[in-house]
């Protein structure tokens, strides 16, 4: 039912969809990010977009990647769509030779236990980036 693929952000529809997906999924709590950069994914149900993440070179870690988002739109929660998303970020980063991800999340329990599911560990930065709430976490390769 779902198809997960990984996405051409320099297309200009394709940024068009990561850019809707973030506000209907982030409304205003994190700032839109520069979708030409990086790896992104999209998620459909159909023909319709439903979800998306972004993995980028992380300047948090040396030799990583940064899941710097995960997005699903609500009513299409509890189909497993974040798992999958982490599982194409982490097969990415794998191709790339990254050693680890590191990503984070803000009071977000659901996003934390499939972050556990994905295989992530919580960890410690050494220069914490996010707020004094965050949880951080790391996934080595």
């Amino acid at each position: 039912m779902y198809r997960i693929r990984e996405a051409d952000s320099q297309d200009e529809e394709v940024a068009e969809f990561l850019d809707e997906l973030h506000r209907i999924t982030f409304f205003d709590s994190a700032p839109v990010p520069p979708f030409d950069a990086g790896y992104w994914w999209l998620a459909f149900c159909g023909a319709e977009p439903v979800a998306f993440a972004g993995l980028v070179r992380s300047t948090h870690a040396p030799n990583a990647g940064y899941l710097c988002r995960v997005g699903v739109i609500r009513r299409h929660w509890g189909r497993s769509l974040q798992l999958r998303l982490l599982r194409a970020a982490a097969s990415r980063a794998r191709r790339n030779g990254w050693h680890s991800i590191v990503s984070d999340t803000t009071d977000n329990v659901v996003s934390a236990n499939n972050f556990i599911r994905a295989g992530y560990r919580l960890y410690r930065p050494k220069l914490p980036w996010g707020w004094p709430n965050t949880l951080y976490w790391l996934k080595s390769m």
